[in-house]
């Protein structure tokens, strides 16, 4: 049995065309860079760069260079722990997605969240939400990788299913569904960075799709093709020289929708 409501959004106007655009342009770039030689620390850079934009989004004030140099905020250092460990869940995430979510949760609110709550749905309707997440992620179908980490990470953004670091959580999901379903399997492509350069477009899309019903899915699936393609334009690959793959050093009053 296939998941019909994944495969029923490959017919939404633009969206066949847009995800198959955007994995080719995925694909020559990791071909084209090299992917047979990159290094782990050309991945390292990349969940760093990740970690950076995805704390900026959940409301960090700390530059690239703060958490490179371990001086980072409480929410940065939230979303570092989560990057250390993340590629770590790919195969979790396809045999026990539910584990894997609440591994991810639980290395997000160490220290700021109480043991009893780490990994841990806030309540029972939180709890069928997981499910829900779960069961698209094990559920055999047609749609594209692409498709499937834009709608794990929205279901899990607008079901806020955790006491804290939701948004963490899902932009951490989306990226390992990337690297699990193999569309990015050295986890080059950074996709937090696509929604940190387009981040009045992300956060209205995220309120569009939890409260705009088919329209707003329509168009977060849209916005998200938009991202991965910056995302693959804020891969370290895009920067041949090792000593200056770090990102731009920008705050999060830096960032704008473009």
């Amino acid at each position: 049995m296939t998941d019909d409501r994944l495969d029923g959004l490959m017919s939404l106007e633009g969206v066949p065309s847009a995800y198959a655009a955007v994995r080719d342009g995925i694909d020559a770039m990791l071909r084209d860079r090299g992917l047979r030689r990159t290094s782990p620390e050309t991945t390292a850079e990349s969940l760093l760069r990740g970690a950076h934009a995805s704390a900026v989004l959940e409301g960090s004030g700390s530059s690239l260079a703060d958490i490179r140099d371990g001086r980072g905020d409480e929410v940065a250092q939230a979303s570092l722990r989560v990057s250390t460990e993340l590629l770590g869940q790919a195969q979790v995430l396809g045999r026990s997605p539910g584990q894997a979510l609440a591994r991810i949760h639980a290395l997000a609110g160490a220290g700021s969240v109480p043991r009893e709550d780490l990994g841990r749905p806030r309540d029972a309707q939180a709890a069928e939400r997981l499910r829900a997440v779960a069961t698209l992620l094990t559920a055999p179908t047609a749609a594209p990788a692409l498709v499937v980490a834009a709608v794990v990470h929205a279901d899990l953004a607008a079901a806020a299913p955790f006491a804290s670091h939701n948004g963490i959580v899902a932009r951490a999901a989306e990226r390992l569904v990337l690297v699990a379903r193999g569309v990015d399997e050295k986890s080059l492509v950074v996709p937090e960075a696509g929604h940190l350069a387009h981040r009045a477009a992300y956060e209205s899309n995220l309120e569009g799709y939890r409260d705009g019903g088919r329209a707003g899915v329509h168009a977060w699936l849209l916005y998200a093709a938009e991202a991965y393609a910056a995302g693959a334009e804020a891969s370290p690959l895009r920067v041949d020289d090792p000593r200056m793959r770090a990102a731009p050093d920008t705050r999060s009053d830096a960032a704008a929708d473009t």
